[in-house]
């Protein structure tokens, strides 16, 4: 081989992204386990408040039921406590934390297909062990992502009814639309629009911003039926300017995902495919801002979608989740990644 040709092919390869283990030179993240919750579900977006981490209704098994149960979970103790039910059963409703209190937004009635996403907005009073109603969305959404920034609750995407009359999972459409709430006034307000449509996706906040990967979009076909395709988008909100930037994108798309943020970074655990074949992902990845680049974790032990995480600590709790395609054989897994030392005080 030429010089020039080793050059060419230097060239080449740096130019291919860089997907490497995460922590090549600190302790490699672990898996453990902790206590299940009391209820097998799927279709969770838990939330973390005074560390103790709360998950609320969700989808059942089989998948025509769904829940208004609520419990959250203990680490001290690893123990799960079964608190005041949800004013309504839901799956799907996205729970974010601020203030103290709990809010719990969206989300689905109905067993499918008979899907009816719902406006409906609940806080949560820990203190008393109550919910009373909050400020009801601008427009019904579920499948959407929810979380708290500096005293305001941001809800991006997800899926809005396609007619007023919507009482089918195909009557929906995937929407960029997204809202800022401020729960001091009680008021919900419009934001920039995502750059993408989509449904499924998982966020976290890292340095004020909301950080959007992954999901699906629903592509109605020529006879009415769906076709499911994942995203691999990384999107990030800042919500001082308003604006959207995009980033690397995943390594791999996967829908019905579950994101965290510590330390800094951005972690992603699971998620099912549709097409070109059905899946359900053990992948794990890592998302460092400051490099932009994607990193492998330790894969989950327990494949699933519809999952929640959370984080308590230097530990990521991933609860709960769908272990094959679809809306079926909702699991009470609860699976922790505890994190190094060095990465927990970073």
């Amino acid at each position: 081989m030429q010089r020039r040709d080793i050059l060419r092919l230097g060239a080449a390869l740096a130019a291919v992204p860089f997907i490497r283990p995460a922590f090549a030179q600190t302790p490699a993240p672990r898996w453990t386990t902790a206590a299940a919750p009391t209820v097998a579900r799927q279709e969770l977006y838990p939330e973390v408040l005074d560390g103790r981490l709360y998950v609320a209704g969700g989808l059942l098994t089989p998948n025509t039921g769904y829940s208004a149960h609520f419990e959250s979970y203990d680490p001290a103790t690893d123990t799960w406590t079964r608190l005041a039910t949800l004013p309504e059963a839901r799956h799907h409703i996205a729970l974010a934390a601020t203030g103290g209190l709990l809010y719990g937004v969206g989300g689905f009635s109905g067993g499918f297909p008979n899907w009816r996403a719902q406006a409906s907005a609940y806080v949560y009073d820990p203190r008393a062990n109550r919910w009373r109603d909050s400020t009801p969305i601008p427009y019904p959404t579920a499948e959407g992502v929810f979380a708290a920034i500096a005293e305001r609750l941001y809800l991006v995407g997800g899926r809005v009814r396609a007619h007023d009359d919507a009482r089918h999972f195909n009557d929906h459409a995937d929407t960029a639309r997204s809202l800022v709430f401020n729960p001091a006034n009680g008021r919900w307000s419009a934001i920039a629009d995502a750059p993408t449509a989509r449904n499924s996706a998982a966020a976290a906040v890292i340095g004020g911003r909301l950080f959007v990967v992954g999901g699906r979009q629903a592509i109605k076909q020529a006879d009415g039926s769906l076709r499911q395709v994942n995203v691999a988008q990384l999107e990030v909100y800042d919500p001082r300017t308003d604006r959207w930037s995009q980033r690397a994108p995943m390594p791999q798309a996967q829908g019905g995902l579950a994101a965290a943020a510590h330390g800094g970074r951005l972690y992603v655990f699971g998620g099912e495919q549709w097409v070109p074949e059905q899946k359900v992902f053990a992948n794990a990845w890592v998302y460092e801002p400051a490099s932009d680049r994607w990193s492998a974790l330790p894969p989950l032990p327990t494949p699933r979608h519809g999952l929640g995480a959370a984080v308590i600590g230097n530990r990521i709790h991933v609860v709960g989740g769908g272990l094959r395609v679809g809306g079926d054989q909702a699991s009470a897994v609860h699976e922790v990644l505890v994190l190094p030392d060095a990465q927990a005080q970073s």
